[in-house]
């Protein structure tokens, strides 16, 4: 049997493997807390500031995004054929950096430009990271892992939310911004230093002899589906972090300090189980992950109109915990999904454009409608409509990726994995 697929099946994880796997989580943990913090922040921000609701969401969403997303695609590539480890050692101290420096701003724009330079930075991570962690780990555990390491994303906003209200309220917006973003320059050192394993060390032969022609990306029917429904479910969930916590402040009219603890404790009780089993179930339905996803988006329509039209306090509470769990457990899923689909030579490209794809829709596009909305309609019942609607036809492309990659196992079972 070939090295490679002795490899492959292998049971045995390198403990290596989980050192790398808790160092890029913390990383990612960061990434996340320092992406969301300005979220809970809004409400002190726009006091000071006197900032509308679009000029919010440009600042907490649109300035991250442009180079987030332009350049998540070069650095994807990028990943493809440089260290990886260095990548993200110079991503985090960039982002952290700025991060940090957002506490010292006075105008829109100041603060417009650190949240750029935040998204420069945290635009290296995604692509170079999940590629390690697929050399690290198994084809088998790729889902299991990929949703560990994505859990971050309960963890990192929940600290944001829980950390953020508190310092906010306590001492103000800025300092929440110096103790919470400048820490991670002192992590970029320990990511500096991880060995860089060999790419491709855990795929079986098949696998390895995928194309390395990124036009192969674009001839993936059940790739392009696959990122699109994403595009649309990430639309959804990636706005109750921009959004939620100040619908309940304002509509509610809860506590500053109380939606931030709620927000955090949830975020990291509920988030971080709800991800980590999500990817280990999706593990186990053979060619199923996408069906899978596509069912908690579905799930996730009535919700979300429970969740706006509804002024129960404890319903909402109970609303908004399985909303929550079903809005956060696609991303190990998702990245699992895609990795098979671009193979070993192309990961770092796909997960590019996979999240370039994701956060257009989300940041780019959903918050800053959701904002504009908001403005014009002065009610946030009405604008926040937009989230189960994306859910929706998040839900219809997904079920039509798996179909269409059903089709294509059928039709050449030996090449099911390439695009």
């Amino acid at each position: 049997m070939p090295e490679h697929e002795l490899i492959a099946d292998r049971p045995a994880v390198n403990r290596y493997g989980w050192y790398a796997l808790a160092v890029l989580t913390a990383v990612y943990v960061l990434n996340f807390l320092d992406r969301t913090l300005i979220y809970i922040l809004f409400t002190p921000i726009k006091k000071e500031m006197a900032f509308s609701d679009l000029q919010l969401a440009l600042l907490g969403t649109t300035s991250f995004v442009i180079f987030y997303t332009l350049l998540g695609i070069p650095f994807g590539r990028l990943a493809d054929r440089i260290s990886r480890t260095k990548i993200i050692a110079i991503g985090l101290a960039v982002w952290s950096l700025f991060s940090g420096l957002t506490g010292f701003a006075h105008s829109f724009w100041t603060i417009f430009f650190c949240r750029v330079m935040v998204g420069v930075g945290e635009a290296t991570l995604g692509p170079a990271a999940l590629s390690l962690l697929s050399d690290y780990f198994p084809v088998r555990m790729r889902a299991t892992v990929q949703s560990i390491y994505s859990s971050a994303i309960a963890l990192g906003g929940g600290l944001a939310f829980f950390l953020g209200g508190w310092i906010g309220q306590a001492y103000g917006w800025r300092w929440a911004f110096y103790l919470l973003g400048f820490p991670g320059l002192a992590l970029a050192l320990l990511v500096y230093l991880l060995r860089e394993p060999e790419r491709g060390r855990t795929e079986s032969t098949a696998a390895l002899q995928t194309s390395n022609d990124w036009r192969a990306l674009l001839r993936s029917a059940p790739l392009r589906y696959l990122i699109l429904g994403y595009a649309f479910v990430g639309l959804a969930s990636n706005n109750i972090s921009v959004w939620v916590g100040t619908f309940f402040v304002r509509v509610h009219g809860l506590d500053l300090a109380f939606v931030g603890r709620a927000a955090g404790i949830i975020g990291v009780i509920v988030g971080i189980p709800a991800m980590i089993l999500a990817g280990r179930f999706s593990d186990r339905i053979s060619g199923g992950r996408s069906i899978f996803t596509a069912s908690a988006a579905a799930l996730s329509v009535p919700l979300w109109i429970a969740l706006l039209f509804t002024n129960n306090l404890l319903t909402l509470l109970a609303i908004n915990i399985v909303l929550y769990a079903l809005a956060i457990l696609w991303v190990g899923p998702a990245v699992a999904d895609v990795h098979d689909l671009a193979g070993p030579h192309l990961r770092g490209l796909a997960i590019g454009i996979f999240f370039s794809a994701v956060n257009i829709a989300a940041f780019a596009i959903g918050s800053p409608l959701i904002g504009k909305l908001t403005d014009r309609l002065h009610d946030m019942r009405y604008s926040l409509l937009v989230c189960p609607v994306a859910c929706a036809i998040g839900a219809t492309l997904l079920w039509m990726g798996s179909r269409s990659g059903a089709r294509l196992r059928r039709a050449s079972p030996a090449t099911a994995t390439s695009p």
